[in-house]
């Protein structure tokens, strides 16, 4: 049974994020969530939620068929490709919701990375949490998985590059150093018994991976960009593709780069892995 714990502050330095937040309500169908920001009610009993009764949905386009022996649906709130491959290598069976969430973050959060990371997570899951209940006749379980993935580098956080003179100039910082990549991940469990009955919970963590660039000259950097997989990506540079020949070095989860870290959130969500006969 996936149990949803109380949030603990997160240390700053990297390979240490393992603070925790939870928060859950049991709700009539008329107030909808908040995404996010429903961290000071009481926490929902695990018992609350059952492991019978598949989640009925409608198939999307997008949908990997569930086994009918899961007790919920697993819901992607990401439109990466990378995230969706991921979950696809790991066997576990998910549908997918692009989230539409304003990105922004507040000034306190930028100075801290992994909390930024932690926050837009958990707004992009919380998001899609709301698409779900407000499906008519939603009755069931269901687990939402967010995620948010940050380039930081001496403090400062690297998103997805605005421009090829952009790109450019984040390479030529990364070059020849080292950073972080920061990858969090918002968890949350939505369990509707009957129409008016809505219990939520969530749990979010961070996972840390530090990169090191080889040195990389000007022609190298223009080559690469050239290549053109560089401006959907956090660092202007793709890990998994011929951003590989940047890297010389990777400390921690590769998948954290990637953008999900599959083993640690099978690790902490054991019920999430592939059901075997």
């Amino acid at each position: 049974m996936l149990a949803m714990e109380n949030t603990e502050n997160m240390p700053a330095e990297p390979q240490a994020e393992n603070a925790e937040r939870a928060a859950a309500t049991t709700v009539g169908r008329a107030a909808e969530p908040e995404g996010a920001e429903r961290r000071d009610e009481a926490p929902v009993p695990t018992e609350a939620v059952p492991t019978s009764a598949p989640v009925e949905r409608r198939a999307q386009p997008q949908d990997v068929p569930a086994p009918a022996t899961l007790a919920f649906e697993v819901v992607l709130a990401s439109g990466s490709p990378r995230r969706r491959q991921l979950l696809q290598d790991a066997g576990i069976a998910f549908t997918v919701r692009v989230p539409d969430v304003d990105e922004t973050l507040e000034p306190d959060l930028m100075a801290d990375p992994p909390e930024a990371a932690k926050k837009l997570a958990e707004r992009k899951a919380g998001a899609v949490v709301q698409e779900v209940l407000a499906d008519a006749g939603f009755t069931g379980m269901a687990i939402v998985l967010g995620a948010d993935t940050m380039v930081v580098k001496d403090g400062q956080i690297f998103g997805k590059p605005k421009n090829l003179s952009d790109a450019t100039h984040m390479l030529r910082q990364l070059s020849g150093a080292t950073h972080q990549v920061v990858t969090a991940v918002s968890v949350w469990m939505i369990s509707v018994p009957e129409p008016e009955k809505v219990s939520l919970g969530f749990r979010t963590f961070a996972d840390t991976s530090r990169v090191t660039f080889h040195e990389l000259v000007d022609d190298q950097i223009a080559d690469y960009l050239r290549k053109g997989e560089s401006f959907d990506k956090a660092g202007a540079y793709a890990i998994q593709g011929e951003g590989a020949k940047l890297v010389k070095q990777v400390e921690g989860s590769l998948d954290t780069v990637i953008g999900l870290p599959v083993e640690r959130l099978l690790r902490e969500f054991p019920d999430l892995a592939p059901q075997t006969a």
